[in-house]
């Protein structure tokens, strides 16, 4: 550990780490980084308080391992999950250890064939401008397929959760009528248009009318709304239902849950997805209370994780690539610069200060 303008460093090899240096990486030259890191567990509503940005080096990279440059961090409503210290289909932060995430970035200096000094990679080494990390646990990208920091968006976990989630989990049919709730998120506006490229017709809810405006103008959304201000969900939605949704893509739980099975049609699909409506509650909340018309309504409700479901990535992989270059899939991007602006991008999501992909371009 060595000191320098007042900021401590760590000599890591893989992300970070806290081993003593070897003579021989003692010479090589370190390349310096920041990363944020989770100093507290939120209760409630994340603060500022709750992270800490330090700063670190980072030496070359050994054999078979890949020291790379991050480009862009992914900031994902998920990740909210990982901050408590609970079992879960993922493991939780670590106090004092730097936040992980989807990244994108270029390599720097390589010592494993597969990833040349100057490609593109994905990995999960995000909340931090540099790392080192064997070539096995990145993963490289196409920049001719589209931008690369759709790889974090469109062509990414977010697109690959909307897909997975429509049209595995979902099964949806040509002609159906499907309701999406965050509709203007990364992965709910993949969803919309999905379904409309597969022949549905859509209603989707938003938080403002900018949003609003870019569902319906942009993205072709059949039916769009602004939820803060149609007032009861429980009386507005039987408007756009037409008489029920055969499916309904919940990113947001709690009234949009509830007035949704109130309004599904027989045999209706409920794609649980997302609940950030309750990531940060303080008490378990309630119930929907119209959960008993999944009985006459013969509703079937399924949650899944997009990690379950790797087998199916190279499928939608070219499909998205061929709806990106046909121009029949669009997106936005809410980009925050600096490293030291991530935690605001995150707290952004519970705000819904994003319209499209919360982006942190480094």
């Amino acid at each position: 550990m060595t000191v320098g303008s007042g900021v401590v460093y760590l000599l890591g090899t893989e992300g970070r780490g806290d081993r003593i240096p070897t003579k021989e990486e003692k010479r090589m030259p370190a390349m310096e980084s920041r990363e944020v890191r989770l100093k507290e567990r939120p209760t409630g509503t994340p603060e500022e308080d709750d992270f800490e940005i330090a700063g670190v080096r980072v030496p070359e990279p050994k054999e078979g391992q890949v020291q790379v440059r991050n480009q862009w961090l992914s900031v994902d409503p998920y990740m909210r999950g990982r901050m408590f210290d609970r079992e879960s289909y993922t493991p939780p932060y670590q106090l004092g250890e730097p936040m992980e995430g989807g990244a994108l970035g270029v390599v720097e200096h390589s010592r494993d064939p597969a990833f040349p000094e100057g490609a593109w990679v994905l990995s999960n080494f995000g909340w931090r401008e540099a790392f080192v990390a064997p070539g096995s646990r990145l993963v490289p990208i196409d920049p001719e397929l589209a931008p690369p920091q759709a790889y974090l968006g469109v062509m990414g976990m977010p697109g690959f959760t909307a897909w997975v989630g429509l049209l595995e989990i979902g099964q949806l049919q040509e002609g159906d009528h499907v309701f999406v709730s965050g509709a203007a998120g990364a992965v709910g506006s993949t969803v919309c248009q999905i379904a409309k490229l597969k022949g549905a017709s859509v209603v989707g809810s938003a938080g403002s009318p900018e949003k609003v405006a870019w569902l319906e103008g942009e993205l072709g959304v059949d039916a769009a709304f602004n939820y803060k201000t149609v007032g009861n969900l429980n009386r507005f939605l039987p408007d756009v239902a037409r008489g029920g949704f055969d499916l309904y893509f919940d990113n947001v739980g709690g009234e949009h849950l509830e007035a949704a099975l109130f309004n599904m049609a027989d045999f209706g699909r409920v794609v649980m997805c997302g609940m950030i409506d309750a990531y940060n509650a303080l008490v378990p909340p309630r119930g929907p209370r119209s959960l008993l018309m999944a009985i006459p309504r013969r509703l079937t409700l399924r949650g899944f994780i997009v990690s379950d479901h790797q087998e199916l990535r190279e499928v939608f992989v070219e499909e998205m690539a061929r709806w990106i270059s046909d121009g029949q899939v669009t997106w936005k991007e809410t980009v925050v610069e600096g490293i030291d602006q991530a935690v605001d991008a995150f707290l952004g999501l519970f705000t819904g200060e994003n319209m499209g992909k919360m982006l942190v371009k480094v």
